[in-house]
């Protein structure tokens, strides 16, 4: 009702306002109508109960609440919150008001629950309504469209269904004197909630559109980038420092760079973005980033050089360490390699980066690789015979370039043999495999070197055998597996 703030009147203000619950209690006491009035005494004013005082205040009382306006307004104010006082204490005992409170309970319990129940009813109609509409719209997403209508439904109603109960119970316990203040102090809750909600969004507004702005810039910026980077990558435009291999990672680079730009210029302006809560999860989420984004970053920075480098292209067939194959993708973190037997190989960056890359087409024309393969032979056999039916093999393989021709080099004079080299580059009629035109090269070399009944030396050579270990004519077939048939000629 009020508050005593000032020492004076025989009393502190404690002492005062026990006494003032003292009188009070002595007038309800009495059972009498319960009529306040009150009587201005100079600088104070008296309040009564039935004729009976129960408690002054003064203008120090008013004055030390900042604010409150003059003496006569607030003892208005007081008289009314007294006299609503007593009112409820008389209403507490009378049975008739009670009931009356009670059947209006009664009355709004059963709305409530008829008004739930058109509520869930309702949910399920609406739900049928909006499926139905949008099945000619958005047939190819159906199942999307209704796991999301069910989702948002579902949230609806029970917001709904919360606001119907919050009021429901508001109502009730307004209607006896005991659980008034409760429902009084919900309603309360409910508009200072409401009203901090609607004021935090329309204080947020200005900040929001500012971000958004900023977003929008970034997106406009990195869509002309990658316009003009797409038209490097299709040699459409030249830049002297950029060229087809390096556009996409300059535009992957770029993109990261206009973005963390546009979030570091519109963090300020995010909602919270000045409170403890959304410092603290920042700081947390840069310390879980420094923490476990090394190996990541690593990863990304060889991916990087190896683009820069212009060591791998796709399409370009390789061998990194013992993984030999066709480059299908070249990422930012893992490079894919078809192995051409069956097999797709994905290598970390980081692995790439650390070894040597050995490149079987950079220096072929027309996008295709080189063929090469080393057989060792003995001494006995002349070195010129041996270039010869290296080089009939390559002639008989189809897929084999004639220019540049073919060529056989010694690579090692070892303890027993000599190991010779046949290097020779494919056409666009060789295998897209290099592992089948491989097989095919070497299946020729076998055949070349059977015909002319040289032994090939390898693994290793221990001693001479008593026979040449060569297929003599006629055998080439007469393994378990039968002569396939000779097509006819077309």
């Amino acid at each position: 009702m009020t508050a005593f703030r000032s020492d004076e009147l025989a009393g502190t203000a404690t002492e005062r306002a026990a006494l003032a619950q003292q009188a009070m209690a002595e007038a309800l006491a009495a059972g009498g109508p319960g009529v306040v009035t009150r009587v201005d005494a100079g600088n104070a004013v008296r309040f009564d109960i039935d004729g009976r005082p129960v408690f002054f205040i003064t203008t120090s009382d008013v004055a030390a609440a900042r604010g409150t306006g003059a003496l006569s307004a607030v003892a208005h104010q007081v008289q009314q919150r007294l006299q609503l006082a007593v009112a409820e204490h008389h209403e507490m005992r009378d049975p008739r008001k009670f009931g009356i409170g009670l059947a209006y309970a009664l009355a709004a319990t059963a709305v409530a629950w008829a008004l739930l129940w058109l509520l869930l009813r309702g949910q399920r109609w609406v739900r049928a309504k909006l499926l139905g509409a949008v099945q000619g719209m958005w047939a190819p997403y159906l199942q999307h469209a209704r796991s999301g209508l069910r989702w948002a439904t579902a949230a609806l109603a029970w917001a709904l269904g919360l606001l119907l109960a919050e009021l429901w119970l508001t109502f009730v316990l307004r209607q006896f004197a005991y659980t008034r203040p409760w429902g009084e102090r919900s309603t309360t809750w409910l508009l200072e909630v409401a009203d901090s909600f609607f004021a935090a969004i329309a204080g947020a507004i200005p900040g929001l559109t500012v971000a958004v702005l900023i977003f929008v810039l970034a997106r406009l910026a990195t869509r002309a980038t990658a316009a003009f980077l797409e038209r490097v990558a299709k040699g459409e435009a030249h830049l002297g420092w950029l060229d087809a291999d390096t556009a996409m990672p300059t535009r992957r680079l770029v993109n990261v760079v206009i973005w963390l730009f546009a979030l570091a210029m519109a963090y300020p302006y995010l909602p919270g973005s000045g409170s403890d809560a959304f410092k603290g999860v920042s700081v947390l989420a840069g310390l879980m980033l420094s923490l476990g984004a090394s190996g990541v970053v690593g990863q990304a920075m060889s991916g990087l050089s190896l683009m820069y480098s212009r060591s791998l292209r796709v399409g370009e067939y390789v061998k990194i360490g013992e993984t030999e194959g066709t480059v299908v993708e070249l990422g930012l973190f893992a490079t894919r390699i078809h192995t051409g037997m069956g097999e797709e190989v994905s290598l970390p960056n980081t692995v790439i980066f650390s070894q040597p890359v050995r490149n079987f087409s950079r220096l072929v024309q027309g996008g295709r690789f080189v063929l090469h393969t080393a057989v060792t032979i003995g001494y006995s056999t002349p070195w010129r015979q041996v270039h010869a039916m290296l080089l009939e093999a390559a002639r008989r393989t189809p897929g084999v370039a004639l220019e540049p021709p073919p060529s056989v080099v010694q690579t090692a004079l070892s303890d027993f043999y000599v190991e010779y080299r046949l290097c020779a580059q494919s056409t666009q009629a060789a295998a897209q495999r290099r592992a089948a035109a491989m097989s095919a090269l070497h299946g020729n070399v076998l055949d070349v070197f059977n015909e002319n009944g040289v032994q090939i030396m390898s693994p290793h050579y221990r001693s001479d055998p008593a026979e040449a270990q060569v297929v003599r004519p006629g055998d080439a077939w007469a393994a378990r597996a039968p002569q396939p048939p000779l097509k006819p000629d077309t």
